[in-house]
């Protein structure tokens, strides 16, 4: 069964769901992300989407990043591991303190030490008339294969009950922001980017600290956040401010589709057949 929900495809068999749709605008390949306030996939249910999305026209398909219990029925239906990334965790009852004379220079672009912003910037709430600056920003802050495209942010926004999406901007650019959602007792770190000729400034920090008051602010208890394990740079920023790497960590899978599949409605299925 197929529906659409603000834009975005959501496949369902049973009661496993997950979205779909082009990948980066490639109608070439297609992302596949089950729900998170759904079962853990089972093998079955992926050989259905890869064969649902094989009848669309995609060649290869790609996922989220996905937990080891996750992957495990992705890896049962013939998925391989295109990206390891580092998965945080951040207990929100211990917060790091401000970062000394960053409210003042973000306000007054005054002139401090090293590491706090030396230019002119203000922090606030992201408003729809900065999605293309956010995107343009993307796009220089991280390698091609994680690029957001206006599906992919609008799929981010949307993937927590709540979410806190924010710019920080010189003039009228906008030169980093940061997308965080909370549901229930858990927040999320989504997205953070810097534009690489304002680095090693403290904007990532002022994002980063934001999230977590904000977080902490609402009741919620830990707070997660991902980066690719080659990503240093990230990796100090996150550990720096008290997050603290999980043993296990997370993967982005991919997969080729074989042409002329087409899916099996999910009541045809034998009972237990792909579990």
């Amino acid at each position: 069964m197929i529906s659409r929900a603000e834009d975005s495809d959501v496949i369902r068999w049973g009661r496993e769901q997950a979205r779909a749709g082009p990948w980066q605008g490639d109608l070439r390949v297609a992302y596949l992300v089950p729900l998170p306030d759904g079962p853990t996939p089972s093998v079955g249910f992926v050989r259905w989407a890869m064969a649902e999305l094989s009848a669309r026209g995609f060649s290869r398909v790609v996922t989220n990043a996905l937990s080891p219990m996750e992957q495990m029925a992705f890896l049962g239906a013939g998925f391989e591991v295109q990206e390891r990334l580092h998965l945080l965790g951040h207990d929100l009852r211990h917060l790091p303190g401000a970062l000394p004379g960053a409210r003042r220079s973000m306000g007054q672009g005054t002139a401090s030490r090293a590491g706090v912003h030396t230019v002119p910037a203000s922090h606030r709430r992201a408003r729809s008339g900065d999605h293309r600056a956010v995107l343009e920003l993307d796009g220089r802050a991280f390698p091609t294969f994680w690029h957001l495209d206006q599906r992919g942010l609008d799929d981010a926004i949307r993937a927590t009950s709540h979410t806190r999406f924010r710019v920080i901007t010189s003039g009228d650019v906008v030169i980093a922001y940061a997308l965080t959602g909370r549901a229930r007792w858990r927040g999320f770190l989504q997205r953070l980017a810097v534009d690489p000729a304002h680095r090693r400034r403290g904007l990532g920090r002022v994002l980063v600290l934001d999230a977590l008051r904000w977080l902490r602010r609402w009741g919620t208890e830990r707070a997660v956040v991902n980066t690719p394990t080659g990503n240093r740079a990230a990796l100090a920023l996150y550990e720096g401010l008290g997050f603290r790497r999980e043993p296990r960590g997370l993967s982005v899978l991919t997969a080729g589709l074989q042409s002329g599949l087409r899916a099996r409605p999910w009541a045809e299925r034998r009972e237990g057949s792909d579990r």
